[in-house]
């Protein structure tokens, strides 16, 4: 990692000696302004052709290199870069359209040009052009993609302006921030009420929407949305959806399902949108939902039959929905669905910093508070003030401005107790679900634990669960129908580049439509391996793997493996100071091009290994280890050190160790005293390990803003603070602990 940022300041200083030509007037006068922005995009483009960098086959280069060629009026190799990007690096779904607004933009300008007509007449041109060229599947997003933040486009621009003034040349960081935000506000404040009008004509003729309030028996009042294809007059099944995220998505999830030949519902969760109800996230759905289910089933366009479909929150309410079954839901697809109580708003017991983030943004409007949400530096800022400070995990709220009674009601329920178990099915209200289900999720999820959590309850509960399930290296976006094709700026396999749409919808017209049933489903587990560019198909979650690993925490001081058990019981101790707030962060180097951060961790390595190893499932295993206090809370990673000298997350694991063997009653530790910490609940990954490449174990102490502080006196965390932390955390790793690798043989 310091190797990164050194190359990375190196790189940003050798741009920034670079000096253009830029007068101050232009920051005063438009007309000024308007002339210069062109040769200034000119000249930076005409420096990184010079440059020898490496950046022209990079993703953020490209992203960067099409908007300056726009701002040097340059719209046709704009267009072409565009294409490049597309080609190369767009997400499947997407195709590239995240762009669009740009494209239209540049064709409009070559139309204007070309035909000797006015701007507004070549936009309504170029945007027909585009529009009749995508597939309905495609069109669907456009809403979202050209409703682009006019007003803080201009803000962001007006600041990148007001540091020039006073000065006649600029530096390459500084021009290209200035360029690439003069464009993203010339643009979006140009197109946008055009083309939003023209998309809504568009949305009219092919579309029939409508918006109605639905009175429960209760009182509560929900907005749903309906939306249906003018072409389709014969009744449908209906696709439901459940969204807290009340906005634009609303109509974008009716259109994709009406897309596919269905009626698409989506109902606003309680405070949502039309709602004068008490919006408490979570708590409402599974009473809600039935209710919902019978109306929409006995509407005219509806032919009796209702599937449900949506990701994280919109994965929940599925579950929450099946909790009690409505006969005419005949099918879900859930997808990175959040695991109440199981991986949020708490992750294995240890609450999360960023639930106060989530729950504003759901509940300061009755749409979403996306200003606040993207705030990145407020929050970071706020985050940061509470660990510093070393005051409660309850104070957050209040240190943010803003004290919250539902952070403070989810902080009482720390157990996984009666509170979240009523919100989804639990234990045996699982063996009722009998409807065909499918589940997606990925290696990089951030609810893969969620997701897998329903799966695995499904199936102990109901042996005959017809329920699927399909993973691959897809992260919390990709795996809910985004499916990039690049992952943490690493590529995935061509064969794990599907349409998740795609996807679910074949899986609808199987369930609802008697159609195939989708190719990818072989099996029950249907899982990519990556780095093999193949799909494998299990019946079940273990045989993702048929061997193992057992990697103990040895030092390897006498070159034994630590693949080896120990002959004799020895340990590594750790101390973890919980008082410091201004501790430096460690390194293990890898090499010149890559290091991994072990602050308040130990590590431990692997040989070399001499053949390939294919990783596939979670990790195991225990931990045997004696600390000082009553409790602490684990954070447990894996890396492969690959030949080239760089890392790779494989899994990662982090628990809250009083409740590590019960989730829903704390045993806290006697202090001295060895005890055994299974391993459950870490991160499921499949993936080929090359040879050469070696494994890296780190083990230590979860100490950061971004998660509650355990001081471990076995009070309530979330009224510890830094008065409680006392001594030093001591923790003796005993070399007989291991953690368990899944291995995949042929």
């Amino acid at each position: 990692m310091k190797f990164k940022i050194l190359l990375a300041l190196i790189f940003v200083n050798l741009m920034q000696a670079q000096k253009f030509s830029f007068p101050k007037t232009a920051v005063t006068d438009s007309l000024i302004l308007e002339k210069q922005m062109p040769e200034l995009a000119q000249q930076v483009i005409n420096h990184l052709h010079s440059s020898q960098h490496k950046l022209k086959n990079n993703i953020n280069f490209l992203d960067d290199f099409f908007r300056l060629q726009i701002a040097a009026k340059d719209y046709q190799k704009a267009i072409n870069t565009l294409a490049d990007y597309r080609n190369e690096y767009a997400d499947h779904n997407m195709a590239g359209n995240k762009f669009l607004g740009y494209e239209v933009y540049s064709m409009a300008k070559l139309i204007e040009k070309e035909r000797k007509i006015i701007f507004p007449d070549a936009l309504q041109i170029a945007f027909n052009t585009k529009y009749e060229s995508l597939p309905d599947q495609l069109t669907t997003r456009l809403g979202l993609i050209l409703d682009g933040d006019v007003n803080n486009y201009k803000k962001t621009f007006r600041k990148a302006l007001d540091k020039q003034k006073d000065k006649d040349n600029i530096d390459y960081v500084s021009a290209l921030a200035l360029c690439k935000s003069y464009i993203n506000y010339k643009i979006y404040s140009g197109i946008k009420p055009q083309v939003m009008k023209l998309l809504a004509l568009k949305d009219k003729a092919q579309y029939i929407i409508e918006t109605k309030d639905l009175t429960l028996k209760n009182g509560s009042t929900l907005t749903i949305t309906i939306v249906r294809k003018k072409a389709n007059t014969s009744p449908l099944p209906v696709i439901l959806t459940s969204n807290i995220y009340a906005g634009p998505f609303d109509e974008y999830f009716g259109k994709r399902a009406a897309s596919y030949n269905y009626v698409g519902a989506v109902v606003n969760t309680h405070g949502k949108r039309n709602s004068n109800d008490v919006n408490n996230p979570f708590e409402h759905e599974s009473q809600d939902l039935y209710e919902v289910i019978d109306w929409v089933y006995k509407q005219p366009w509806s032919n009796g039959k209702v599937g449900m479909i949506g990701g994280s929150y919109l994965g929940f309410s599925q579950w929450a929905a099946v909790k009690k079954l409505h006969p005419a839901l005949k099918t879900i697809v859930p997808q990175v669905a959040v695991g109440i109580g199981i991986d949020y708003p708490a992750q294995n017991n240890i609450f999360m910093s960023y639930m106060l983030q989530w729950i504003r943004y759901v509940t300061n409007n009755k749409l979403t508070d996306d200003a606040d949400f993207s705030n990145a530096t407020k929050w970071d800022s706020i985050n940061t003030a509470w660990y510093k400070s070393g005051r409660s995990f309850r104070a957050l709220d209040s240190i943010s401005g803003k004290p919250n009674k539902i952070f403070q009601r989810w902080l009482d329920h720390p157990g996984y107790d009666e509170y979240w178990q009523k919100m989804v099915p639990y234990k045996e209200d699982f063996s009722k679900i009998n409807i065909p289900i499918l589940t997606t999720t990925g290696y990089y999820d951030d609810d893969q634990i969620g997701a897998l959590y329903y799966f695995k309850q499904h199936h102990q509960y109901n042996k005959n669960a017809d329920h699927y399930l399909v993973i691959g290296p897809y992260n919390h976006g990709g795996a809910q129908s985004y499916g990039f094709t690049y992952v943490n700026e690493t590529p995935i396999d061509p064969v794990a580049r599907i349409s998740i749409d795609d996807l679910a919808f074949s899986w609808f017209d199987y369930i609802l439509k008697n159609g195939k049933k989708p190719e990818l489903l072989k099996d029950k587990i249907n899982f990519q391996v990556m780095n093999t560019n193949t799909w494998k198909h299990v019946s079940d979650l273990d045989k993702m793997h048929n061997s193992a690993l057992k990697f103990y925490l040895k030092d390897r001081k006498d070159n034994s493996s630590v693949f080896n058990q120990p002959h004799q019981q020895n340990f590594t101790k750790q101390i973890v100071d919980l008082k410091d707030r201004d501790k430096k962060d460690t390194y293990y180097i890898i090499s010149k091009k890559d290091s991994i951060k072990t602050t308040n961790s130990i590590y431990f390595e692997s040989e070399v290994l001499d053949k390939d190893l294919i990783i596939s499932g979670n990790l195991s295993g225990f931990f045997n280890l004696s600390i000082n206090k009553k409790d602490f809370d684990t954070d447990t990673a894996l890396y492969q050190i690959q030949p080239d000298g760089k890392s790779f997350l494989l899994s990662n694991h982090m628990v809250r160790v009083s409740y590590a063997k019960d989730n829903a009653v704390r045993q806290l530790l006697e202090p001295g005293k060895s005890v055994q910490i299974p391993i459950k609940n870490s991160i499921v990954i499949s993936k080929k390990i090359e040879k050469g490449s070696k494994l890296l174990l780190l083990v230590g102490v979860n100490k950061n803003p971004r998660w509650q502080i355990n001081y471990g006196t076995g009070k309530d965390v979330s009224d510890e603070t830094l008065q409680d932390a006392g001594e030093p955390l001591e923790i003796k790793w005993y070399n007989d602990s291991y953690v368990e690798i899944p291995v995949y043989k042929d």
